[in-house]
């Protein structure tokens, strides 16, 4: 019985860290197309200079 628990207990954690890393991968896209769109909508700044999108 302990060996089961234990083969269930893996599958279970490998499905988890599956959909965590998917999860990740799809964040970390959007977040570089915000980065990706930031370069190509900035607004201008003093003196009709293109500003940075981001403020650090």
């Amino acid at each position: 019985m302990v060996p089961l628990l234990l083969v269930l207990l893996i599958a279970l954690v490998l499905f988890g860290a599956g959909f965590a890393l998917k999860f990740l991968w799809l964040v970390a896209a959007v977040v570089i197309v915000a980065w990706l769109v930031g370069f190509i909508v900035r607004p201008a700044g003093a003196g009709g200079r293109r500003g940075r999108w981001y403020r650090w």
